[in-house]
């Protein structure tokens, strides 16, 4: 199906129930659902004939740490025999369990694994759910809004026991107090301090 909008009512018509908002932003289509839902939707997007949404790009968590439901989970799909995309969404609680796409899409198989790993969200079905991009034993979520940009530990090699430990961050007081502000364009407390030197000498 050519036509973005002859698209979007066509998915409205056949899936009235479980379409909670759609919209074209973009020359894309997003649309809402419910977590419930996911599979049904995917699976009539995959094989209806006139969309064929028959490769899965990405998946990903947008996170709210201030709201009661704080993520969004979005689905990238695209459609080469009518190169067309869809981004689907839903929103969820932080403890939430929420269906595993691997039965549809295969290729989910890593990306759930990498949303699990960077933002804690947990998927039902899942064949093979395990950390992908942190190390053994790491603690948090690195994407995470209220992740410490430091991390809460660091690996490093110790000359003493000949060996590489993992052990809490320690920071020095200087880099506690890093000035993050480009020094091409000068921090404001040295030019403060420059005008004050003037004004004295």
């Amino acid at each position: 199906m050519k036509n973005l909008t002859d698209l979007e009512k066509k998915i409205n018509s056949e899936l009235t129930t479980k379409i909670n908002k759609s919209e074209i932003k973009h020359n894309q289509i997003y649309i809402e659902i419910d977590k419930d839902d996911l599979i049904d939707v995917t699976l009539f997007l995959k094989s209806n004939k006139d969309m064929k949404f028959r490769q899965l790009i990405d998946i990903t968590v947008v996170d709210y740490p201030e709201k009661s439901q704080r993520f969004k989970v979005v689905y990238l799909f695209l459609s080469h025999e009518f190169n067309q995309r869809i981004i689907l969404n839903y929103i969820i609680n932080e403890n939430e369990v929420i269906p595993s796409l691997t039965s549809v899409f295969p290729s989910a198989n890593w990306m759930e694994r990498e949303v699990f790993d960077m933002y804690g969200v947990n998927f039902k079905d899942h064949p093979d759910l395990r950390r992908i991009l942190t190390d053994y034993g790491f603690k948090g979520h690195p994407l995470r809004k209220d992740f410490p940009l430091t991390g809460h530990s660091e690996v490093r090699y110790s000359e003493d026991q000949k060996k590489v430990i993992s052990e809490p961050v320690k920071l020095e007081q200087n880099y506690r107090n890093f000035d993050y502000e480009s020094p091409w364009e000068g921090t404001k407390y040295i030019k403060e301090q420059t005008i004050d030197n003037d004004k004295k000498n």
